[in-house]
């Protein structure tokens, strides 16, 4: 079964940039498609990104032009590069794949 942690998140200012981080232990995820998820206080779960095993990437209009999901299989990692943050991108990030989740990383967003 695989392990998956992100790292990365924290506070910043509405325009700045923040890159996550997700480390995969335990299984080889260079075959599967990862997802980078998140939930705001009071919603659901949504999509952010997707990018599969041969490094197709898909988005969710809230956040296309401004976040670039990208993996390094070498490293067993998948990133998330946020830029131009706005003060609704505050959520819990989430990794996904491989049928497991992680348990999130905060990232808030002041104006």
């Amino acid at each position: 079964q695989v392990q998956l942690v992100e790292s990365g998140g924290g506070w910043v200012q509405a325009g700045g940039s923040l890159r996550l981080s997700c480390a995969a232990s335990g299984s080889i995820i260079r075959i599967y498609t990862m997802y980078w998820y998140r939930q705001a206080p009071g919603n659901q779960r949504e999509l952010v990104a997707a990018i599969t095993s041969s490094g197709n990437t898909n988005y969710a209009d809230s956040v296309k032009g401004r976040f670039t999901i990208s993996r390094d299989n070498a490293k067993n990692t998948v990133y998330l590069q946020m830029n131009s943050l706005k003060p609704e991108d505050t959520a819990v990030y989430y990794c996904y794949g491989v049928e497991s989740w992680g348990q999130g990383t905060q990232v808030t967003v002041s104006s």
